[in-house]
């Protein structure tokens, strides 16, 4: 991995730079025109994780997020779990030590019901195949409990979700560099990114999914632009533009291969502080 780069090259009021992993981070310029009178409103300027209570940083620090995903599968491959498909999720049945580590590591959402014996947990379509497509820890199967093959959950969700090729990519994406991704829709983005379990530390990054296989509208206009990073200042988190690059690759909606030929572009855009100097202003003082 290079080198964290110190200095973030800047275009008039907006600053462009990758996204760093949960433990490395590197930031990478790139150079985009934006008008000079984008911005007339102040926006928050987000310095670093934001931690939620004293000791949190240590808490963290000492129970790494990849430990826990590495437990939770093997805890649920131990137990050759099966999630059943239901619509646009998947149900998953699971002992006091797995709801543990469900919670831990925030994959999913509890479910309450009537049955006392067992914990269920409800997936996502892109959390559900992470877990049984990335992590191979889980089987899932239909309402029949007939199990389904890769291929075939792969159709499924693509059938039910037409952005699910381009949302699991981006999804698995983050989740492989250890942040926490749960949904953004409250933020008006398709995800949130947290350094670690949102008990201890806030979301660092409202979430935006494009690629050149989806005729999307957003940000297409620069009014746009600064709704949502008015937004996203406004609750301290800064804005993450994750571009799939299909890189020409056909038979997108048979297999999951296919995901093996694309690329994740990462761009943060955040404002220019006209503050911030990249000298020492004593070092330019002389009597």
């Amino acid at each position: 991995m290079k080198p964290p780069n110190n200095e973030e090259e800047t275009v008039n009021s907006v600053a462009y730079h990758n996204l760093p992993s949960a433990h490395s981070p590197y930031v990478r310029p790139k150079h985009l025109q934006v008008p000079t009178d984008l911005f007339q409103y102040p926006v928050k300027v987000v310095t670093g994780p934001r931690w939620k209570a004293k000791g949190s940083k240590a808490k963290a620090l000492a129970n790494p997020i990849s430990n826990s995903v590495s437990d939770l599968q093997s805890s649920l491959l131990k137990s050759n779990s099966q999630g059943i498909l239901s619509g646009c999720s998947v149900l998953l049945a699971t002992d006091p030590q797995q709801t543990h580590l469900l919670n831990q590591t925030c994959f999913g959402r509890p479910v309450m019901t009537t049955d006392n014996d067992k914990q269920w947990f409800q997936f996502t379509l892109q959390e559900a195949f992470y877990l049984c497509f990335s992590l191979t820890c889980i089987k899932i199967v239909d309402s029949d409990h007939h199990a389904k093959s890769n291929n075939e959950l792969w159709e499924y969700m693509v059938s039910k979700q037409p952005s699910f090729v381009d949302s699991f990519k981006a999804y698995s994406h983050l989740r492989a560099k250890n942040w926490v991704v749960r949904s953004g829709c409250q933020y008006g983005v398709d995800f949130v990114a947290y350094r670690h379990h949102p008990s201890l530390v806030h979301s660092e990054y409202g979430v935006l999914v494009f690629s050149d296989g989806n005729a999307n509208d957003r940000l297409r206009v620069w009014s746009d632009f600064q709704c949502s990073l008015r937004l996203c200042g406004s609750v301290a988190k800064t804005l993450l533009i994750l571009y799939v690059n299909r890189n020409g690759v056909n038979g997108i909606g048979s297999s999951p291969s296919c995901l093996d030929g694309f690329s994740v572009d990462e761009r943060t855009v955040t404002r220019w502080s006209p503050e911030r100097c990249r000298e020492d202003q004593r070092c330019l003082c002389k009597s």
